[in-house]
């Protein structure tokens, strides 16, 4: 990445295509810090440079927000910002690209697990409120 970005510049396609292949594989490697810091800065670049229904702007968007909710550390916060972007990425690519298209049933499962970790988080808030007033009443 960081040599296309010194060849190329930063809003330079294939930069932006190197900065998402290089995000995946952070996140694949389960470094959520690094990738989300990576793409932080180059959302807003291919948002700019390549449109908001560009395929890659779209894939990098999906991958921010995977970093998000995938990561042990999440915040409720953090989760509800992955699922909030999940839906808009996802509607955009059914808009753009059709429900079929393999990004847009890609989005959709990725949208169907942040949902998922929502719940499931929001879930063990609410059974430690519970817990914290059941131990009150005792």
């Amino acid at each position: 990445y960081s040599g296309r970005l010194r060849l190329n510049g930063e809003e330079h396609q294939s930069t932006l295509r190197a900065a998402l292949n290089y995000a995946i594989l952070l996140a694949t490697l389960k470094r959520f810090k690094e990738a989300k810091s990576l793409l932080r800065p180059a959302i807003p670049v291919a948002r700019r440079v390549l449109g908001e229904s560009h395929d890659l702007t779209l894939s990098m968007r999906s991958i921010h927000a995977s970093t998000l909710y995938l990561d042990p550390g999440a915040t409720l916060d953090d989760l509800r910002e992955a699922v909030m972007t999940l839906e808009n990425v996802a509607l955009i690519t059914r808009r753009v690209l059709g429900g079929a298209h393999p990004l847009a049933v890609g989005f959709e499962g990725s949208l169907r697990n942040a949902r998922a970790a929502l719940a499931a988080r929001e879930g063990d808030d609410v059974s430690a409120l519970c817990d914290a007033v059941d131990a009150l009443n005792t």
